[in-house]
């Protein structure tokens, strides 16, 4: 468990907290690219506590900028985006995508206001149809992108989709570095569906190890397998957000999430879904838009979004399943068919992680060992916080090389160390197939 303030410093994402001003050194993958359009309509966003807008210019340029109008605070989402610039609806205040104010029509010709004034304005970049803001001190020169393989390989290689949950981010984090909770929370009462095939569900008592590296924690839970050998699943957590998860046998690919703080309350699970050696399945690629059966795969489905007023921030990446609707649990169906009653493997992780509440008291927790990578995580993020308040920052956040991993599902000898023979297929490079059947 943790104590109430170690709790309170982990979740708490606003500009002045340890944990803000932490996640601030990184890059933060915060929309699709194709949710801007030059001389568009502007997009509200919040990330770490911050309301923002983002807009695309005539130039094709993207801006982040403060959602509030410098001048009387009108809100920059009803702007006009025009001609390099958006103009507030309000007295036609423009901004470009830097911040700088471009024209005051209100204020006499020649007014020195105009050069005076600017909105706060991050630095975006763009890569592989995904945008990228950096929110920290080096606004003239921030990091390069981190070198995350999905967002490196080509598109036709990568299925992304984007929701909200209604927790903080380490609630939505912790579910997916947890390996013993898989064949459970998402398996069948009855013997149909490929999740009950799952090679975890062999062995619901697995044994784990944890491996500190610069980038973050390897995570491997380790299994009997019916013919006497180990079967291992090597989870990876990454600075400051990232999640890897193991690859099944069946449709192999790699996968994982940005669980990026939108407040202290909310979080944008940016999931993403990659083959590193051939395009996608596209029959996978169809089900994760479109679902299967009625029910919801890792990804959110397309149908499935609630959409809500401009003014809400993400107003397009809101669920219809939700802490409000009980996230459609039918207990028929648990006594008869899944084991969760829900419809869905996301919706089963939300409402396990979000279902009491937006931020869940971690001092009242009881862990066991199979919660060992959740509580070496917790641990590698304190540490890191304390450290940068005490004026050494993370290397990995200047290190874009350092995120080049994988998660891994291997067979291996009993007692076989899945380090050793695991590490050069848990090293990423792009064009570098699976090198094992997983």
């Amino acid at each position: 468990m943790l104590s109430r303030e170690d709790n309170e410093t982990l979740v708490r994402i606003g500009p002045q907290t340890p944990m803000g001003q932490f996640m601030r050194l990184y890059w933060i993958p915060f929309l699709k690219a194709s949710d801007v359009t030059p001389d568009g309509q502007p997009y509200r966003v919040r990330l770490l506590g911050e309301d923002l807008v983002a807009f695309r210019d005539s130039s094709g340029r993207v801006g982040l900028v403060a959602q509030a109008c410098p001048h009387r605070g009108a809100p920059l989402v009803f702007g006009r985006n025009e001609a390099d610039g958006l103009r507030c609806v309000y007295h036609g205040w423009k901004f470009g995508v830097d911040g700088r104010c471009l024209d005051i029509p209100v204020e006499p010709a020649g007014s020195p206001m105009c050069k005076r004034m600017r909105v706060t304005a991050y630095a975006v970049r763009e890569r592989n149809g995904m945008l990228w803001a950096y929110m920290g001190p080096e606004q003239e020169n921030p990091p390069e992108l981190p070198a995350v393989e999905w967002n490196l390989v080509p598109e036709t290689q990568v299925a992304i989709s984007m929701r909200i949950q209604e927790c903080n981010w380490l609630q939505a984090l912790e579910g997916e570095i947890d390996s013993a909770h898989a064949a459970i929370l998402h398996g069948r009462v009855d013997v149909g569906g490929t999740i009950n095939q799952w090679k975890q569900g062999a062995d619901l008592t697995p044994t784990f190890e944890c491996v500190q590296h610069d980038a973050g924690v390897s995570i491997g839970a380790r299994r009997k397998t019916p013919d006497g050998q180990n079967y291992v699943r090597v989870n990876q957590f990454m600075l400051p957000f990232w999640t890897l998860v193991p690859p099944q046998a069946q449709f192999p690919d790699l996968s994982g999430h940005a669980w990026v703080p939108i407040d202290d309350e909310h979080t944008l699970c940016v999931m993403f879904s990659y083959t590193p050696a051939q395009p996608f399945y596209e029959k996978t690629r169809q089900v994760f838009k479109n679902g299967h059966a009625g029910r919801e795969t890792g990804h959110h489905s397309d149908g499935a979004y609630e959409k809500r007023p401009v003014t809400e921030p993400y107003h397009t990446y809101w669920s219809r399943f939700n802490r409000g609707n009980a996230y459609h649990f039918d207990y028929a169906q648990q006594v008869s068919k899944y084991n969760s009653g829900m419809p869905g493997l996301w919706i089963q992780d939300a409402a396990c992680q979000s279902g009491v509440q937006p931020i869940y008291d971690r001092s009242q927790e009881h862990l066991g060992t199979s919660d060992a990578g959740i509580a070496r995580t917790r641990r590698v993020l304190l540490e890191a916080v304390r450290q940068l308040q005490a004026g050494t920052p993370p290397v990995s956040a200047a290190q874009p090389g350092l995120f080049m991993k994988r998660a891994v599902s291997i067979t291996i000898p009993a007692g076989g160390d899945w380090k050793e023979l695991g590490a050069e297929h848990m090293r990423a490079e792009v064009g570098k197939d699976f090198g094992y059947q997983p």
